[in-house]
């Protein structure tokens, strides 16, 4: 008979796979029991005859694997605030950081640090120079969530230019090309480029595939925060399909909206596209589900039929929460000249169509990233309600998504695409990271008005086997890794 540290029995298990890409699941809602031994799955199966010195009544609650949040800017949120309450609340086990070009390390600043960079910190926090730094840091911080990390173009590109607003040379592209493949050798995931922003606009289609086709080799990813989400859209996907074909590696296109009242209504367009290219190169996305993204102040997104709300500004913090035509208003000015007075600043913006979202949202492409920017002290309500939001008002009221399919996209599909070995799955053998919450209940809480809420329905969350999260309150036990990239089985 074997021996386990914790039997859970009577769970309904989703074991994260999906007919959509050729893994049918065994466990699709099924009655069973699960044992934990250390940090991995013993065994799964009805009424299983195991001795264990602790017990776990589920019962039937859903059983999954944690879910892992492909798209988050938590490079040192994981490092001030290990405990992760945000994220292991929703019943996230792993966070990928490293997203829209933006990453704590490599980096050695020669001032401040340049937007969008500061949506991680101040010039204190990027004391990462080398990415074995950055994974020293993480052990030692011993975070509540698996850690595994992109490399920013962006900040690639500080490190090695003394300007931002000009294509870099081409022995600045060799400088950066050699710390990225350090990084590679050290289990990046693989490169992230944040295009759109004045940081990295000026930098050609030609760098960025000089600096993407060190990729192929150590079988890693390159995603990308396209050049235009709005009027140029296409453009944008064809340059990122481009880049993926001429290095011969996956694409993955990040919060693919269809942003700007003129941009309304083109997501079936902008999808066809994507399948198209789809046809010949491994390609991918990931979405938020909401109809209102977030990031600093930009004037060029300045436009008064949306509505912008402040999250935060250097010169006037006391503005935060309040809208910028509130604060245009009570200024006596123009919204464009408020948001000049403001920066630097943060922003939600009301800019996504509703059904545009939901069709991108539902695409087999799309996985479920939630784009939380945690250091802002007003955030966008995805940073706590991004996957129960899914699990309960796409999936179980508006029947958007099977309860299986959105599992898929926040566990099996993203861990074999960015090649996070043994997880998001449940099988024997596979990495304890579990979550265990009321299919009937589970749902957001955060709003725009109060958005630091945790959700409702997630029972219990264990991370490598430990149990870190039950009913709305931390364990305090932290049990998170570090987890470099393994091999790849990419899913389209």
């Amino acid at each position: 008979m074997k021996n386990c540290d914790l039997l859970i029995r009577n769970a309904r298990i989703y074991d994260g796979l999906h007919e959509s890409d050729g893994r049918a699941g065994i466990f699709n809602g099924d009655l069973a029991d699960l044992a934990i031994e250390g940090d991995r799955i013993l065994a799964i199966g009805s009424r299983l005859d195991v001795q264990t010195t602790a017990e776990l009544d589920a019962r039937g609650l859903a059983l999954a694997p944690g879910f892992i949040d492909v798209h988050t800017h938590d490079d040192t949120a994981v490092l001030r605030s290990p405990q992760m309450l945000p994220k292991i609340s929703q019943g996230v086990t792993t966070v990928i950081v490293g997203n829209c070009g933006i990453s704590a390390s490599p980096v050695t600043l020669k001032a401040e640090p340049p937007d969008p960079m500061n949506l991680l910190g101040e010039a204190a926090d990027f004391r990462y120079p080398a990415f074995h730094d950055y994974i020293a840091a993480i052990s030692d911080a011993q975070p509540a969530v698996n850690v595994a990390a992109l490399i920013g173009h962006t900040a690639l590109r500080s490190n090695h230019m003394d300007r931002l607003d000009r294509a870099a040379s081409s022995s600045e592209v060799a400088a950066m090309r050699a710390q990225l493949e350090e990084a590679l050798a050290d289990g990046a995931l693989g490169l992230s480029t944040g295009l759109a922003y004045l940081s990295a606009i000026h930098a050609t289609t030609e760098e960025v595939i000089a600096l993407a086709q060190p990729l192929a080799a150590h079988r890693a990813v390159y995603t990308t925060h396209l050049r235009s989400e709005t009027e140029t859209i296409l453009d944008a996907l064809r340059e990122a399909f481009t880049i993926g074909g001429e290095s011969q590696v996956p694409v993955i296109v990040s919060h693919l909206k269809c942003a700007g009242i003129a941009n309304w209504g083109r997501s079936a367009e902008v999808l066809a596209v994507l399948e198209a290219a789809r046809e010949t190169l491994a390609i991918g996305c990931d979405c938020y589900p909401y109809a209102a993204g977030s990031s600093t102040l930009d004037l060029r997104q300045i436009d008064e039929r949306v509505a912008i709300t402040i999250t935060w500004s250097t010169p006037h913090p006391e503005v935060a929460g309040q809208s910028l035509a509130r604060i245009a208003e009570g200024w006596g000015l123009t919204q464009l000249e408020a948001a000049r007075r403001l920066q630097p600043a943060g922003a939600i913006y009301h800019s996504i169509s509703e059904d545009d979202m939901r069709r991108i949202l539902a695409h087999p492409a799309t996985m479920i990233g939630s784009d939380g920017l945690p250091l802002d002290p007003r955030p966008h309500p995805r940073l706590w309600g991004t996957f129960p939001r899914v699990l309960g008002r796409y999936s179980r009221e508006e029947k958007l998504l099977p309860l299986a399919t959105a599992i898929h996209k926040m566990t099996a599909m993203p861990a074999a695409r960015f090649g996070l070995e043994g997880r998001g799955v449940i099988a024997e053998g596979a990495f304890a990271d579990l979550v265990l919450f009321d299919p009937e209940s589970v749902t957001d809480t955060a709003t725009y008005s109060d958005p630091i809420q945790a959700a409702q329905g997630i029972s219990h969350v264990w991370v490598n086997g430990v149990l870190t999260y039950t009913a709305q309150e931390p364990t305090g036990a932290r049990a998170g890794r570090y987890l470099p990239r393994g091999r790849t089985h990419w899913i389209q």
